[in-house]
Parts: C-alpha cells; sequence; structure tokens
C-alpha cells in the first residue's frame, strides 16, 4: 500500500499512533484492548451495536408492516458512505489527487477496512445516525404535517446535534485527526473544520431525508407497496442523489467564499442558522399541535428510537466527563498530550436540543399503533 499512502496521511497517521505502510488489508482485526485509548472500543461497540439493531428494527417494520422506508433510508446512507468516502481516504487512485488532498485519518480500531482507513464504526454511524434522527422526526408527524422539504431540514437539525456531539470529543480521544493545512477543511470551529459541521452534521442527512422520504416515505404514507427489485433500485438513487445534494447545498459558501475562508465561514454559518430556526419553529409547533386535545393527527412512537438515543447520549456524556480534566487543562485549545479541543458550549447546546427532541417524542400523545398510522392496509389483511 505505499503507493497509495499520500505524504499527509502517513502524517497524520504517524500522530495517530500508526504506521500507514503497515495498515492491514482489505480487513483488519486488533484486540480491542490494545487500541490508543479505552474510549476507542467504548464508541466502537455503541455505534456498531446500535447500526445493528436499527437494521433488525428496519427488517421487522418491514416485514410486519410492510413499511420498507427504515430499510431504504439505512442501506441508503450505506450507499452514500461508500460512494463519498473511498475518494477522500485514496484521491490518487480516483485521479483527483490535485484538487483534494488528504483531509483527515481516522484512529485504527477493533474491525478496520481499506488498509486502515475506515473503521467499522463508521460504516455503522451513517445508517445508525439517520435513523436515530429520520425516525425522531417521523414520530412527531411532521413530514405528514409540512411535507417532504420541511421534514428533511427538522432531520438535518435533529442530526446536526446528535453529531456534533461525537464530533467536537474525537480529535481529543484521538479517535481521528483533521487536516490542519487542507484548504477544503477552512475555517475551523475549534478542532472541527466548519464545513464538517455544516455539510456532514446538517446537510447531508437533510439531503438523505429529502430522498427517502420523496422516493418511497411518502408513497408508504399513501398505501403504496414495493417489490424487491424497485426498492433496490430506488435505494440505489437514494444514495447517489444524496451525494450530489451534499454538493448542490452547500454551493452558497463554495462560491461566495472563494478566496476568502472568512467569508466562506460566515455563509456556512448563516446557512446552518436558517436551517436551525426553520427547523425549531415547525418541531416546535408540530409537538404542539399533538399536545393539543384539538389534533386529530396522534403521533407515532419508535421504542428502539427511543431508548437507544437515550444509550448514546449516556455513553457521549460519559466519554465527555472523563475527558474533561484534560480539556480545562488545555492551552490555546491543545491539551498536554497534544490534542486539539473542541467547543464544549456548543456541545451542551447539542446535548440540550438532542435531548429535548427525544422527550418531545415521549410526551406527545400516541396512537394506537405505528402501523394503523403507516400502513393500514397491511395492518388489516394481516387481521
Amino acid at each position: 500500500m505505499s503507493d497509495l499512502c499520500a505524504p499527509t496521511f502517513a502524517e497524520l497517521a504517524a500522530r495517530l499512533g500508526f504506521s500507514c505502510d503497515e495498515a492491514g488489508g482489505l480487513v483488519e482485526f486488533r484486540n480491542p484492548a490494545a487500541l490508543e485509548n479505552w474510549t476507542l472500543p467504548v464508541l466502537e461497540l455503541t455505534i456498531v451495536l446500535g447500526s445493528i439493531l436499527a437494521l433488525v428494527y428496519a427488517i421487522l417494520r418491514l416485514r410486519r408492516h410492510g413499511d420498507p422506508t427504515n430499510l431504504v433510508l439505512w442501506f441508503g446512507a450505506t450507499a452514500y458512505l461508500f460512494v463519498i468516502e473511498p475518494p477522500l481516504y485514496f484521491p490518487a487512485a480516483f485521479g483527483i489527487e490535485e484538487h483534494v488532498d488528504t483531509m483527515f485519518a481516522h484512529n485504527v480500531f477493533t474491525v478496520d477496512f481499506l488498509w486502515g482507513r475506515l473503521p467499522l464504526y463508521i460504516v455503522a454511524i451513517y445508517p445508525l445516525m439517520a435513523t436515530l434522527a429520520f425516525e425522531i422526526v417521523r414520530m412527531l408527524g411532521v413530514f405528514r404535517r409540512y411535507g417532504v422539504l420541511a421534514g428533511a431540514v427538522c432531520v438535518g437539525f435533529v442530526h446536526h446535534a446528535f453529531y456534533e456531539i461525537f464530533d467536537h470529543i474525537g480529535p481529543q480521544l484521538r479517535w481521528w485527526e483533521w487536516s490542519l493545512d487542507n484548504p477544503i477543511n477552512q475555517p475551523f470551529f475549534d478542532a472541527v473544520p466548519l464545513p464538517s459541521v455544516v455539510v456532514f452534521a446538517a446537510l447531508w442527512p437533510m439531503s438523505l431525508a429529502l430522498c427517502v422520504q420523496f422516493f418511497v416515505g411518502r408513497q408508504v404514507d399513501a398505501g403504496v407497496r414495493f417489490t424487491g427489485l424497485q426498492l433496490v433500485w430506488r435505494t440505489v438513487v437514494i444514495g447517489l442523489l444524496a451525494s450530489v445534494g451534499t454538493f448542490v447545498l452547500p454551493l452558497p459558501a463554495t462560491v461566495i467564499g472563494i478566496g476568502s475562508d472568512t467569508v466562506r465561514g460566515v455563509v456556512y454559518a448563516a446557512e446552518l442558522a436558517v436551517l436551525s430556526v426553520v427547523a425549531v419553529v415547525l418541531l416546535w409547533r408540530r409537538w404542539s399541535e399533538l399536545r393539543s386535545e384539538a389534533s386529530s393527527l396522534r403521533g407515532d412512537r419508535n421504542g428502539f428510537v427511543q431508548w437507544y438515543a437515550v444509550v448514546y447520549l449516556v455513553v457521549m456524556a460519559v466519554l465527555w466527563v472523563t475527558a474533561l480534566p484534560d480539556y480545562f487543562g488545555a492551552v490555546d485549545g491543545v491539551t498536554d498530550n497534544g490534542d486539539p479541543i473542541g467547543s464544549l458550549w456548543y456541545t451542551i447546546a447539542c446535548f440540550v436540543i438532542a435531548i429535548a427532541s427525544v422527550l418531545a417524542t415521549v410526551t406527545i400523545p400516541r396512537a394506537a399503533a405505528p402501523s394503523e398510522a403507516v400502513a393500514p392496509a397491511a395492518e388489516s389483511a394481516s387481521a
């Protein structure tokens, strides 16, 4: 792999404590007790287990209620991963090394793919986070009440809150290392590139949710049933179009910010602010409607998402608490171990939003069963 071991990646790998030239093969397994620190296997277990359970839930929902939306969401997110990530790991192999240098390097985990570039938990985190955010919004009935685009905006907002809790602690705990000199990463928001805060935390899940709900979800709500082949091609299209959306949605910042990191950062922040304001208004209005006795549309419940969102938040809270001594001891944004720190105040705000989102799904009047709201025809046939 020395021919694909770009100098920037080799430097980042060395800073994380492993050798680029010696990093495994297509698949590599390691002793979880021998990783960089104890937080790596804890993170890995939390994300991988959650993703597996999300897949099981998606299969059960399809079999019991004839609703393939969650399954398409799960595989659509995975398809998006394999469209976006490999070119970032091997720009030379894709012929884009003159335009895109290595942006980051993951640390090595218990299970890694692609010569140390792709940990298993990264494969798992895409569908898990997408499922948590999408289902929270769907439980509140935002798609049915306000439409596909409004629901997608809310998914992006909720996903952003859950993801940034993870994003702002990762560099400090050496889960990954960002390339500080790469212009694509500029500007930085403490230890995190602002493009990651906006594009990968909010805009890509918004794009994915838009495609999933447009091609599958809204039609399932209308009683349409799909064949296996129809679901396969829709899932592939969703993965591809979500990738296109990730390029299109940040265009204002990309175009207006040409030549100025500051201007680009301001436009990125403005995009996120607009998305957040719209989502907060919609989510609050929808929650208030569901709480009102005048509302004729009750909310659905997804027990898996509700309790696993709590598991994720508790685990991340524990990891953050254990990292606080080094965080508060940091000088000029760098710990004594030489690791950059994220934004604590922003993380707290994301915790508040994520917790409020989960509580909102618990405090709404409950429909008799999810199948009655989502797939009445399937339920009647079953009876």
